[in-house]
């Protein structure tokens, strides 16, 4: 299967990076997409860009998807995994995705699957401050 093309808008890396900041996530590539996964065993978020230089994400939210369904670019994940909760979220090279909100999703996604001594041993980390166009 052929890779997505690289996260380029600059919402897309801080998500990721804040992925990245949970404790014991690791970073794969199934399917030629980006998963954070929890152990190297559970994803908790898949990702890809976009040729012109947007990005989805898709997340695991068991008690708030129908809250993300509302949101602008939001749809039932495919492959069955919208009956487990999964969201995927989609947005242009100029969109300004709500950055908090998916912040607390992947907090909700992360919690979701991870070991439940793991999860309650950790703090939600802060979502990262937008940076002012120049």
């Amino acid at each position: 299967m052929t890779a997505t093309p690289p996260l380029k808008h600059a919402d897309a890396k801080a998500l990721r990076k804040a992925a990245l900041k949970y404790p014991d996530t690791v970073e794969d590539f199934p399917w030629g997409h980006i998963a954070m996964k929890v152990a190297g065993k559970k994803a908790f978020v898949f990702m890809g860009g976009a040729e012109d230089g947007g990005f989805s994400c898709s997340l695991k939210l068991p008690f708030r998807n129908e809250e993300a369904l509302k949101l602008k670019g939001a749809a039932p994940t495919g492959y069955g995994m919208a009956k487990s909760g999964w969201v995927t979220f989609t947005f242009g090279p100029k969109a300004k995705p709500p950055m908090t909100k998916l912040i607390d999703y992947l907090d909700e996604s992360w919690r979701a699957v991870a070991p439940k001594k793991l999860s309650a041993a950790f703090a939600p980390p802060p979502a990262p401050k937008r940076k002012k166009a120049t």
